[in-house]
């Protein structure tokens, strides 16, 4: 996966008959220059934006990440029940998976070459080829556990290692 710029992005964008629009240009600015393990919504996107001043609808900002998964800049990752996270789906010799607590969110990214091995084996044997290769593990995080999970935590609860998770996508 080529580390895209925006000549680069408004080259493969022009040769499917699309544009690089200023929206595109900022948004894939944006994932550049996250932090590495970080992940974000759409919603946080939106969030992000708005808070720099940039005027970009929410559903913009939908097409345009649901455009650059398609493309392979972006992976879309379901790590929680009720929203896809989104990172840059940078060249690396060893894909990342990630370890979801289903209590409060909080994610861990491991490497394992040993499941990327696999999946290659079983999509060679079916005959198709391997765009993309992410193993979710969920989990229980130990502070759920010791609140009681799951009888006892309150519904909105969210443990202290999952709110300075979430602090570090908007440094």
């Amino acid at each position: 996966m080529p580390m895209y710029t925006s000549n680069s992005l408004k080259s493969e964008l022009n040769a499917k008959g699309w544009r690089l629009t200023p929206q595109r240009e900022i948004i894939l600015g944006m994932f550049q220059n996250l932090a590495q393990g970080n992940h974000l919504s759409a919603e946080e996107v939106y969030d992000y934006l708005e808070q720099r001043g940039e005027r970009i609808s929410l559903s913009t900002v939908y097409r345009t990440l649901k455009l650059m998964t398609r493309m392979g800049i972006l992976r879309e990752l379901e790590l929680a029940e009720t929203h896809k996270h989104y990172e840059l789906n940078v060249s690396s010799p060893h894909h990342h998976h990630h370890m979801v607590c289903s209590q409060c969110n909080m994610t861990v990214e491991f490497e394992n070459d040993s499941v990327l091995k696999q999946a290659s084996r079983q999509v060679e044997k079916a005959g198709l080829e391997l765009i993309d290769c992410q193993l979710t593990i969920y989990t229980i995080c130990p502070e759920a556990i010791r609140r009681g999970w799951p009888a006892m935590l309150p519904s909105d609860w969210l443990c202290s290692r999952a709110v300075s998770a979430n602090m570090s996508h908007h440094k």
